[in-house]
């Protein structure tokens, strides 16, 4: 159980409402693979808040049968739809609350087609429903692709990637090397590589403290803050020379 600030409880009691009323809808738990932090965070593999939901659009899915779920969805909770993709299911969304520093959340959907992604079905106990998902595995891959690919689709870097990645080494968890070389066309030594020197480059202090100060408790995010880029920057060093040394 994540330790949320109070003005965080409103806006997971909403995020919960409307990823049960999803996994409700035949067509949308169907066609979807639910992924990204708040995923791993209900997972229990994450220790931190997060505030939008995140899937994979499944092959063979009817995406504009699925627009049409989405918004009956968001209509019967009451969401209004502040901006939506035409070529891609992603909704920002307010939900009908008028107090405290948040209102809205988005809803992203990816049909970039993984290959070597993996999948299975999980209980998520905060919803009490069964829903298809990311494995650990495939999560933490993607995550440590995420970070350069942030930058490369549109020049933005998130903190929370460097803390996800950071976490998950801290937990021991295992990475699905073939989505990194699918994803890069590099092999995960290579790519480790160039994710040290991405990191020393462009990741700056800045952005580990305006991007995390609003998704940990105060206390563990002062903890955390001036260790993080050191830590994270020593762990993919020394995985790179575990993969040099097996060959």
């Amino acid at each position: 159980m994540l330790n949320l600030r109070p003005e965080d409880i409103q806006h997971k009691s909403y995020l919960n409402q409307l990823l049960m009323e999803i996994t409700d809808q035949p067509r949308l738990a169907q066609g979807l693979a639910f992924k990204g932090g708040t995923c791993a965070a209900m997972l229990g593999y994450l220790d931190r808040f997060s505030v939008d939901l995140d899937f994979d659009v499944l092959a063979g899915t009817d995406e504009a049968a699925m627009r049409k779920s989405f918004h009956g969805v968001f209509d019967k909770l009451g969401f209004s739809v502040r901006l939506e993709f035409d070529n891609a299911l992603f909704f920002q969304l307010r939900y009908p609350v008028r107090t405290g520093k948040r209102n809205t959340l988005k809803v992203s959907t990816s049909n970039m087609s993984v290959r070597a992604n993996q999948y299975k079905v999980q209980y998520f106990p905060e919803i009490d429903r069964l829903l298809n998902s990311q494995t650990i595995e495939t999560m933490f891959a993607n995550k440590l692709v995420l970070l350069t690919d942030r930058y490369v689709q549109d020049k933005t870097i998130a903190g929370r990637d460097v803390y996800d990645i950071h976490h998950f080494f801290m937990q021991g968890y295992s990475y699905h090397a073939a989505v990194i070389q699918e994803r890069t066309g590099f092999s995960p030594r290579e790519y480790f590589g160039r994710l040290i020197e991405f990191i020393t480059e462009q990741v700056t202090q800045t952005i580990i403290n305006q991007d995390l100060n609003s998704l940990l408790p105060n206390k563990q995010f002062q903890r955390v803050r001036k260790v993080l880029l050191p830590d994270t920057l020593a762990m993919l060093a020394s995985e790179q020379n575990r993969l040099e040394e097996d060959g």
